[in-house]
């Protein structure tokens, strides 16, 4: 078995009474747990559902989508995870891809509990245990097949860089619908460990939950460790064991204030096609910083290489490819495309390693910014408009030009309490400029009340790129 049962974990003595989901400060056992999976599966199987079944959810961060989850898990059937806040056209689009045999109502989540056998079906690495659709802000969703065994692979390089401790409590917040959820799901069934589950994102719900229920591990983006900072008053972050903040580029001043106040922020790269998690940080004492998204997982494989498709030099930057058994085993439309002959996957992104081995992420590969032959990475260029105290998130892309092909473009909001909009705006971006080089600096700027995110918390680049392009106007004066 791989684990990823939780009647089979209900049956152990020592593991049925412990707690495998706590809501609203409620501990539901793992005993109590599998009675509910057990109504639900019985359902589901007269329905007609079983072995390699594609199955849609709407995937919320709710009870019944766990217990949903569990029985698709026994089952062996594939989820087709919907975001919650999928418009009806989106989740269209999913659905005409996908074509799931099965669409999941309210009703299938809480049918009534009728006798009958419970199905046996024997676990298979090779099965698909979900198809995932990447977010496409710049494109068609594409499907990315997921097996179990990607999964417990995950799962195991995760145990082996961070280690369980018996008190351990990973607090989920976000929509199951994610790979970095439905990741967490898994990670945690496998250790016998619970989920604390707060149904939506809020600060002053993640913060109780963290006090009340005793959470030791939270996975959370930039913007949502931002908001429980603003939030957190009484240093309850600090009670946790560790942050794992992924899923963007975290400001350097977020991860200073995260080691001011105590809280071990580890960063992290990942990605849907490998079942979240490739590289992270390493522990270490909580009032320090470290630079880069940490080493690649044990088990796992990366590297950096040309346009040619060979290695790269120590700090050079190049396209990251990964090779492991966390992978999905392609898009379900293209399950070719995106590997190399020897299996290499291609991850769109850009980035370098240092000579210690840790990933350092410079752009999506769609966001390279080429100007006048040169390469800018936009993250770089953020960082630099990030640093300084009055600014509080930025964004950069590049702006159609005859002459230099591109243009560097940046979006700013200004730090709470800061006044002089546009103008305090224009300063700050020449103030970064000192320390970028000619081709790397702003000739385009405008100052915007909030940056557009996606429904994970990630920056919205191409709306970004759309809303802001209008705004735009021209840096007048350039550093020498």
């Amino acid at each position: 078995m791989d684990g990823l049962s939780l009647l089979e974990a209900a049956s152990d003595p020592h593991v049925a009474p412990s707690p495998a989901l706590i809501v609203d400060g409620a501990a539901i056992s793992f005993a109590a747990l599998a009675d509910r999976v057990r109504r639900v599966l019985r359902h589901l199987s007269s329905l007609g559902i079983g072995p390699g079944a594609r199955v849609a959810l709407r995937a919320t961060c709710e009870p019944s989508t766990v217990v949903a989850l569990h029985a698709l898990l026994e089952l062996g059937a594939a989820l087709v995870p919907l975001h919650p806040r999928l418009t009806e056209k989106e989740a269209a689009l999913i659905l005409a891809d996908a074509a799931p045999h099965h669409i999941l109502s309210a009703e299938d989540l809480d049918p009534p509990d009728k006798p009958g056998p419970i199905p046996h079906i024997p676990a298979d690495p090779d099965a698909p245990l979900a198809i995932i659709y990447t977010s496409g802000t710049t494109g068609r969703p594409k499907g990315a097949v997921l097996s179990r065994g990607a999964f417990a692979a995950s799962a195991v390089a995760s145990e082996k860089n961070l280690s369980w401790r018996e008190d351990d409590r990973w607090l989920v917040c976000m929509p199951l619908a994610h790979v970095g959820g439905l990741s967490i799901l898994t990670r945690c069934l496998i250790a016998r460990r619970p989920i604390v589950l707060v149904p939506r994102f809020d600060p002053i719900s993640v913060l109780r939950a963290i006090e009340r229920d005793h959470a030791t591990i939270l996975s959370a983006v930039p913007t949502m460790l931002r908001a429980l900072f603003d939030a957190d008053r009484e240093g309850i972050l600090s009670r946790l064991r560790l942050v794992l903040l992924g899923g963007a580029g975290a400001p350097a001043s977020l991860l200073e204030e995260a080691a001011a106040r105590r809280v071990l922020a580890l960063t992290t790269y990942g990605l849907t096609e490998a079942c979240s998690q490739v590289t992270c940080q390493k522990l270490r004492p909580a009032g320090s910083t470290e630079p880069g998204s940490g080493h690649v997982l044990p088990g796992f494989e990366l590297r950096i290489v040309n346009e040619a498709g060979q290695g790269t030099a120590t700090d050079e930057v190049g396209g990251i490819q990964i090779r492991g058994p966390n992978l999905m085993r392609g898009y379900l439309a293209n399950p070719a495309a995106p590997f190399t002959d020897d299996g290499w996957f291609n991850t769109g992104d850009l980035g370098s390693l240092d000579a210690e081995g840790r990933l350092f992420v410079h752009a999506r590969r769609t966001d390279l910014i080429v100007t006048g032959g040169e390469n800018v990475y936009p993250a770089e260029v953020e960082a630099a408009l990030e640093a300084l105290l009055d600014v509080d998130r930025a964004v950069v892309f590049g702006i159609p030009d005859e002459r230099w092909g591109q243009l560097v473009a940046a979006g700013l909001t200004l730090a709470e309490g800061t006044s002089g909009g546009p103008a305090r705006a224009l300063d700050l971006v020449l103030e970064a400029c000192r320390n970028l080089a000619p081709h790397k600096r702003p000739r385009l700027f405008a100052a915007v009340p909030s940056l557009p995110m996606t429904a994970s918390g990630k920056l919205d680049r191409a709306t970004a790129r759309r809303e802001i392009t209008p705004l735009l106007r021209p840096v007048p004066a350039r550093p020498a």
